[in-house]
């Protein structure tokens, strides 16, 4: 079973509906995919997806563990909208190297290849995401994303998943304020590991918490970290902790 369900947005007034909602700006460009998230009137996290222009649409390419919340909370907001949320039969398909010509290059960074829906299921896929997403600081739904998340924090600027230049949308003026009047002073950061620590355990600096490893592989990961307390000699269990450059 595919991790990512894909929907299919239509009807007349579904531009102006995402654009009141997203926080990216849905004219954007046609050809391509737009990342975006909707948040809570608080900007906190309650999904990210895709968008590409469809018939009379777009398709959404959402994670399947979100999926059902996503469709009730664009419902809620829906009232007499003309707009109709429904499923498909598509299949997500990713890869690297070159672009296909029924796919989309990822808008959230190069080194994460391409995204292509077809109506024939993906055959195994053998790439290790986990490296990737590690090597590149690329935050994963339900796991650096969740819903404590604030998506600056989460890096969304960086990855082309903001757009402070639009109108606005649900959890506007908690993102900008945090852009434009204050310094982050917790987010993702990459991290180098020597020894043993699983994913989900404190890391620890001077005796205090800093933060939690998020993301593990070899000897690198993601961790969300206070940024004030990550510094010195920090540990993750058994693991030493260095913060590298993102």
């Amino acid at each position: 079973m595919s991790t990512y369900r894909i929907l299919h947005l239509t009807g007349a007034d579904v531009r102006d509906f995402l654009q009141g909602l997203i926080t990216n700006d849905i004219a954007g460009p046609d050809t391509g995919l737009i990342y975006a998230a909707l948040l809570t009137p608080q900007g906190k996290y309650i999904a990210d997806f895709f968008l590409s222009k469809a018939p009379q649409g777009y398709l959404l390419d959402v994670h399947e563990s979100l999926a059902d919340l996503l469709v009730q909370r664009l419902s809620m907001y829906k009232l007499r909208a003309d707009v109709t949320i429904t499923p498909t039969e598509k299949h997500l398909h990713r890869g690297l190297g070159p672009v296909p010509a029924d796919g989309y290059a990822d808008p959230r960074h190069d080194a994460l290849g391409w995204r292509a829906y077809r109506d024939v299921a993906a055959p195994e896929d053998t790439i290790d995401w986990t490296a990737l997403r590690v090597a590149h600081l690329i935050p994963q739904t339900g796991i650096e994303l969740t819903p404590d998340t604030f998506i600056l924090e989460a890096g969304f600027e960086r990855l082309s998943g903001v757009d402070f230049r639009k109108g606005c949308y649900v959890g506007q003026e908690v993102t900008a304020r945090m852009k434009h009047k204050t310094e982050l002073r917790k987010g993702l950061a990459r991290v180098a590991l020597s020894g043993p620590a699983e994913t989900g355990t404190d890391i620890t600096a001077n005796g205090k918490v800093a933060g939690q490893l998020l993301s593990r592989t070899q000897d690198a990961g993601i961790a969300y970290l206070r940024f004030d307390r990550a510094r010195g000699d920090m540990r993750a269990g058994d693991a030493m902790v260095t913060l590298l450059d993102s």
